[in-house]
C-alpha cells in the first residue's frame, strides 16, 4: 500500500500539481466542531447547500464507499500581473483564480487520470475539485505543509495563499498521521487589516455575509447597499487578504500548470450587458465568470463603475439603465447616484419594478 502512495503521488507531481500529501479520511472532532459553528453562526450567508451537505461532509464514505486515506493535491495561481487588453471597457480588478479557463474544467481530467491509475494499482479511487462535499482545507492542513492563517486561508511557506485545492479519495488505509505544520502566521495581522469590511473574525473564519468575495459570486440579486462602496474596483472575487500575506509576497509569481488570459483578467465590461443569459453562458461557460450569470457579472460591472467613477464607466451606465435584469437597472439607480447624475435617477424613478424605482427614490432621498 505504500507503493501505491508513493506511486501515485510521483504521478501528481509528474501531472503538475506542485505539492501533495496524504490525510486520514475521518474527519477529526474538532476540525468538524468548528465547521458546525461557523454554520450555526450563519456565516455561510445563502449558501445553504453547505448545510444540506454536512452529512457527506462528514462521511467521506457516502463518495467513496471504504474510503481510508486522502490525497490531497495543490496547484499555485500565483499568477504576474497580466497586460490590460486593447480596446472595450476594462474597469475594476478579478480575483487571480478567475484569470485562467475554469480550473474545474482543467482539473478533472488529471484526476480522472490518477484514479485510472489508482484502478490499474487495484485502488478504488474519486477526485473531486473544490465543488465536492469534501472539508479541502482541513484535509490539507494534515496532509502537506501548510497551516490555516488568520485569514483563514491555507497558507504554505512555499505557495503562500493562491493555492488551488483538490482531492482523490482512495480506498487505502489511513496513513500513519504527520505532524501538522506550526503556524507561522506569528504576530502579522495584515490579512484582517486588508479586509474593507472586516469579514475575517478572530477564529481565522470568514463571514461569508461580509466577504467580497462571496458577495459577487454567490449572493443572488442586489448587493447590500451599505457594502456597495467596500466592494471599491472589484468586479469578481476578492484577492486583498492573500495579496498582502508576506508568504504570498516571498513566494512571488509561481503558476505553472495554468495559464492566465489576459481577457480574464482584464474583461471588456461591455460583453456583460445586451446578450442572452444563454450566449453568455456559450462566451464564458469555461470559466469561472459563469457562476455569478450574465446579471450577476453585469451588476458587479455597474457597482464597479460607479465607484471608480471614471469617464469609461458612463458607457456601461447607460447600458446598465436599460438592461432586461431588475438587479441590474437597481444597481444603476444606486451608481447614477454616486455620479450625482440626479436627471438618470429620475428616470429610473418610472421602472415598473418596484425595486428599482425604490432604489431611485432612495438615492434621491439620501441627496446622492
Amino acid at each position: 500500500m505504500t507503493d501505491a502512495r508513493a506511486h501515485l503521488t510521483e504521478l501528481a507531481l509528474a501531472l503538475g500539481f506542485e505539492v501533495t500529501g496524504w490525510a486520514d479520511a475521518a474527519p477529526r472532532a474538532d476540525e468538524l466542531g468548528v465547521y458546525q459553528g461557523w454554520l450555526d453562526s450563519g456565516r455561510q450567508a445563502g449558501m445553504d447547500y453547505l448545510t444540506r451537505q454536512l452529512p457527506r461532509r462528514t462521511d467521506l464514505s457516502s463518495s467513496l464507499p471504504g474510503v481510508g486515506s486522502v490525497l490531497v493535491l495543490g496547484v499555485s495561481h500565483a499568477f504576474a500581473p497580466q497586460p490590460v487588453p486593447a480596446g472595450g471597457v476594462r474597469l475594476g480588478r478579478v480575483a487571480r483564480y478567475a484569470w485562467t479557463p475554469d480550473y474545474h474544467a482543467q482539473l478533472e481530467p488529471l484526476l480522472e487520470r490518477l484514479r485510472l491509475e489508482a484502478a490499474s494499482l487495484g485502488v478504488r479511487a474519486r477526485g473531486y475539485v473544490d465543488h465536492g462535499p469534501i472539508l479541502e482545507r482541513a484535509l490539507a492542513g494534515r496532509a502537506f505543509p501548510g497551516w490555516q492563517g488568520k485569514s483563514g486561508m491555507l497558507l504554505s511557506t512555499t505557495l503562500g495563499a493562491f493555492t488551488t485545492l483538490a482531492v482523490l479519495l482512495t480506498d487505502l488505509p489511513a496513513p500513519e498521521p504527520a505532524p501538522l505544520h506550526p503556524d507561522r502566521c506569528g504576530t502579522c495581522t495584515r490579512c484582517i487589516a486588508a479586509c474593507p469590511t472586516n469579514a475575517i473574525g478572530p477564529d481565522r473564519l470568514i463571514d461569508a455575509r461580509l466577504c467580497l468575495s462571496a458577495l459577487s459570486i454567490e449572493h443572488r440579486g442586489p448587493l447590500p447597499w451599505e457594502l456597495r462602496p467596500s466592494l471599491g474596483e472589484w468586479l469578481f472575487g476578492c484577492d486583498l487578504c492573500s495579496e498582502v500575506c508576506p508568504w504570498s509576497v516571498r513566494a512571488g509569481p509561481l503558476a505553472r500548470l495554468f495559464v492566465p488570459d489576459p481577457e480574464l483578467a482584464h474583461p471588456d465590461l461591455r460583453r456583460f450587458f445586451g446578450t442572452s443569459e444563454r450566449e453568455f453562458q456559450r462566451q464564458f461557460s469555461h470559466t469561472a465568470f459563469s457562476r455569478p450569470r450574465r446579471k450577476g457579472m453585469a451588476r458587479n460591472a455597474v457597482n464597479v463603475a460607479g465607484n471608480l467613477r471614471l469617464p469609461e464607466g458612463l458607457e456601461i451606465l447607460r447600458l446598465a439603465s436599460s438592461d432586461p435584469a431588475w438587479e441590474v437597472r437597481e444597481a444603476a439607480a444606486w451608481a447614477w447616484g454616486q455620479w450625482q447624475n440626479v436627471a438618470e435617477v429620475e428616470r429610473l424613478l418610472n421602472d415598473p419594478v418596484a425595486e428599482v424605482a425604490g432604489a431611485a427614490r432612495r438615492v434621491l432621498d439620501s441627496g446622492g
